[in-house]
């Protein structure tokens, strides 16, 4: 049978096999060992950089618990069980996830999560069915703290769900977990369609004449020029920058001011810094009439 296969083919195999079998030579005693191998081997040129760090990764993340990659419980974007559809679709749009856990009174009382699509058939005056949240949300999944994200990943690969409800040794909710967080331990920050980017990579994106999603780094003469403001840059280079300061202190997720009658409201930011904002300018009614 091994005759029938073409001798270039077999030619193939055995060059992919040889650098497989190089890269482990030497017989690695421990992960350090492994890791010089692995950097080695990209030094050989037998892997590129991209590889070897998605190696790392998937090495690393064998070794982290959820409760290293989770989204901060007080970061949740919640909704809540008895919103109306419009309440809701204004949550949705103006935070821009797919998926969203629905909370009776509080985030330790999680009702299911919400699917971002579910909702679509009955936003916008397409239906005329009565509507309740309780009728369209899904099960959450709940795990511990402690769970390994290695473990994790492989059911939400099994069991194909995408997000996850982290809670305390008590049972509080202090967090959620999304496949997506565990991907990016392994091959890097993914940007998609709902980071509000693009391969020229938009700092302000225009969403009405009056809405705004502005990346935190946007600096303050492109905001002023996209957004026909006129902040002052001479003691901040960015929006971000300009907006902390006006806080007094780093603002978390869904936290709003007003700046020169101008909202800015947070829509995406960590322990350590801002990330995006939703920046809503005044009325021109609004304007015209303050001017009289």
């Amino acid at each position: 049978m091994s005759d029938d296969i073409p001798p270039s083919t077999n030619a193939y195999k055995k060059s992919w096999f040889d650098k497989f079998n190089q890269l482990f030579q030497g017989e690695p005693q421990n992960r350090e060992d492994l890791v010089d191998v692995i950097s080695g081997a990209e030094q050989r040129d037998l892997i590129t950089e991209d590889t070897r760090e998605m190696i790392k990764g998937v090495l690393e993340v064998s070794d982290l618990r959820v409760r290293d990659i989770m989204i901060p419980r007080s970061q949740i974007v919640t909704l809540q069980i008895d919103c109306s559809v419009d309440e809701l679709l204004e949550t949705v749009i103006s935070s821009a996830h797919s998926r969203f856990p629905v909370v009776n009174e509080d985030k330790d009382h999680i009702e299911g999560i919400l699917l971002a699509k579910d909702l679509l058939k009955y936003g916008f005056k397409n239906s005329d069915v009565p509507f309740t949240l309780s009728q369209v949300i899904r099960p959450a999944v709940v795990v511990p703290e402690s769970k390994r994200v290695d473990v994790l990943l492989k059911e939400f690969r099994s069991q194909r769900y995408h997000m996850a409800i982290v809670v305390d040794e008590y049972g509080g909710v202090s967090g959620l977990v999304t496949i997506e967080d565990i991907l990016e331990e392994i091959v890097g920050e993914i940007e998609d369609e709902f980071d509000h980017s693009s391969v020229e990579d938009t700092e302000v994106k225009k969403i009405s004449n009056t809405v705004f999603i502005v990346k935190a780094l946007t600096e303050i003469d492109d905001f002023n020029e996209a957004c026909g403001t006129h902040f002052s840059d001479e003691e901040f280079d960015t929006v971000g920058g300009l907006v902390s300061h006006a806080f007094g202190h780093l603002p978390e997720r869904n936290e709003t001011i007003m700046i020169d009658n101008i909202e800015f409201k947070v829509t995406n930011a960590d322990t350590r810094r801002l990330i995006q904002l939703r920046v809503k300018l005044p009325e021109p009614d609004s304007l015209n009439h303050s001017d009289d």
